[in-house]
């Protein structure tokens, strides 16, 4: 781990320094709109189990579960992502943000999973709850660096975990999974940056798959494109950003331009749905996800929890959210620092918004950003820091405390720790599937 590229001085790093403006912060603290949550029930579609029995007649079916977690069926195979079946995205079981339903299918009806890819170990991505009850499941767990040591502490058994690190692949059952960048942060509880965290993308035998995991927009998104794509679905964060935390989510606008970076088809919008973590409307992510979209002239779909969807033919976009007031992107824009202006070239949504200046302990730490590997080709035209560190927007106003210079992972709450060793992980370079040089990583037998 402390091999990786993106290990410094004892944490993980972005390349580029992540902007936290705790002014602005605590301002937006005391402006949060009245409609962050539900006033009615969240229209949910209960997920028979027989609906698996038949595969996807496309090779690609996907069911959005709410927030980060999907079930995606690709060309003969089953993953799960960030799976999330607890009442809480907190550290302690009584408080914190509550989920607005439950689950639309219980863990025990789901069809046999292949893998289960995690992006970060945040709480509303990793929930000690959810894993407990998969840890004697017959599927392999694919994480990055790091987030391993969580799930061996629970009860995983070794074996079936394998954790990569960015450009990193593992085949899974024939299916070639691939740790893509990201721009973000880990932790849980006091322990801050010392995981991981990532993207993912799914390469089946016919379809491609781009899972964004929580991500500030960043330049080696065309990379992603050039080396995987083109995909034929992208699932990219929108929700739960704010303008204290501009690098940390894409925000709507940023996750359409997201989507055409890595060369996508059509664009599922994630992250948004269950639980309240910032300081928006709930339904603004999806209504400026859809405004960018028709403006950038992008194929999306807008799922009910639950709902499944073939990639080929989605259901045409049905508005079955409540109409509730939001803000629009001239109204509360949300523009990433340190981009630069070439990539907004022909993104017609974000032409005139204001770039910040980046002022972050990372950019006093990293007096240069560490460079990005340029892109080999640009696409076609075709989402805070929450305020508490591991997501929960309204529920703290206080940056997270420094973690210790350079030890391991150390138990946290929920009985995530550290362990003497994470399966190793063999790692040989490969061709990508586009010619590239990534690499690929088997769990140590």
């Amino acid at each position: 781990m402390t091999r990786s590229p993106q290990w410094l001085d004892g944490s993980f790093e972005n390349p580029q320094p992540i902007l936290n403006n705790w002014e602005r912060t605590l301002s937006d603290l005391f402006h949060s709109s009245p409609d962050n949550s539900p006033r009615m029930p969240v229209v949910v579609d209960r997920i028979d189990p027989k609906r698996f029995a038949t595969p996807p007649e496309d090779g690609l079916r996907v069911t959005w579960l709410g927030h980060s977690s999907t079930l995606v069926e690709v060309d003969g195979h089953r993953v799960l992502t960030d799976p999330v079946w607890g009442e809480r995205t907190s550290p302690l079981g009584w408080i914190g943000p509550k989920r607005w339903f439950p689950a639309p299918i219980a863990l025990n009806e789901l069809p046999p999973i292949d893998a289960v890819v995690i992006s970060h170990d945040h709480y509303d991505h990793l929930d000690f709850a959810t894993i407990e009850a998969m840890k004697d499941w017959d599927t392999t767990f694919v994480v990055p660096l790091g987030v391993g040591a969580h799930l061996e502490y629970w009860g995983v058994p070794a074996n079936r975990i394998v954790e990569l690190d960015w450009w990193e692949r593992t085949k899974v059952k024939g299916l070639d999974i691939v740790c893509t960048p990201a721009r973000h942060a880990s932790g849980r509880f006091l322990q801050q940056n010392k995981t991981l965290w990532a993207g993912w993308a799914l390469v089946g035998s016919k379809h491609r798959v781009y899972y964004s995991g929580d991500t500030g927009l960043f330049p080696a998104m065309e990379e992603i494109g050039a080396k995987l794509g083109p995909f034929d679905l992208t699932m990219i964060e929108t929700g739960q950003y704010g303008a204290g935390w501009p690098d940390w989510h894409l925000g709507p606008e940023q996750a359409v331009l997201a989507h055409r970076l890595v060369q996508g088809r059509l664009m599922l919008p994630v992250h948004w749905g269950l639980v309240t973590l910032a300081y928006h409307g709930w339904t603004e992510p999806v209504e400026r996800s859809l405004a960018a979209a028709k403006h950038d002239g992008v194929g999306i779909t807008t799922p009910r929890p639950g709902q499944d969807f073939l990639a080929q033919t989605p259901p045409p976009v049905e508005r079955w959210w409540p109409d509730r007031p939001w803000k629009t992107a001239e109204e509360a824009p949300i523009v990433a620092s340190q981009i630069p202006p070439k990539l907004r070239e022909g993104h017609p949504a974000l032409p005139l918004l204001p770039v910040p200046a980046a002022v972050s302990p990372q950019a006093a730490k990293q007096a240069t950003p560490k460079p990005q590997a340029a892109p080999s080709v640009n696409p076609p035209a075709t989402n805070a820091p929450p305020t508490a560190p591991q997501g929960a927007g309204p529920t703290a106003a206080t940056p997270p405390a420094a973690p210790p210079s350079a030890d391991p992972p150390s138990p946290a709450p929920q009985g995530a720790g550290t362990k003497p060793a994470v399966p190793a992980t063999v790692v040989t370079p490969v061709p990508s599937p586009q010619g590239t040089g990534a690499a690929v990583a088997t769990p140590h037998e």
